[in-house]
């Protein structure tokens, strides 16, 4: 029974270790852009998070999906599912900050933090069944 539990979860540990250091870049690289190089919020927000969704998918392919594609075709389709997932999420993202730190004056690093657990989990969902299917 454990080893059938392990296989069915064994990507969801290494999955929320690369989500927190996914999340980690994406606030250390906002609060840079914002507070010690005075982007807007919402500049600061579209950089953090195309920094992080480069770091999310190196971790995911490699150390928690194990990618089957290999040829250049389905890398490059893989990579393409990732990053229009990955937009479909970060419009939940900049969505957060904009009503909570622009419209209502939240703290931008809380809103920021708060908003990137909701986006680890529809990012699993649509990575696990959506861009690295098992063939």
């Amino acid at each position: 029974m454990i080893k059938l539990l392990y296989e069915k979860y064994k990507d969801i540990v290494p999955y929320i270790f690369f989500g927190v250091c996914t999340t980690l870049v994406n606030t250390l690289a906002y609060w840079v852009c914002a507070h010690i190089l005075y982007f807007t919020v919402m500049v600061s927000a579209v950089i953090a998070w195309f920094l992080a969704v480069l770091f999310a998918y190196i971790t995911n392919r490699r150390w928690v999906f194990h990618s089957e594609a290999v040829t250049k075709q389905e890398i490059l389709t893989e990579l393409a599912s990732f990053y229009l997932c990955r937009l479909a999420t970060g419009v939940v993202d900049w969505g957060c900050m904009f009503i909570f730190v622009d419209l209502f004056h939240a703290n931008d690093v809380i809103v920021k933090v708060a908003a990137n657990f909701l986006v680890i989990i529809l990012n699993y969902i649509a990575s696990k069944l959506i861009i690295f299917q098992k063939k």
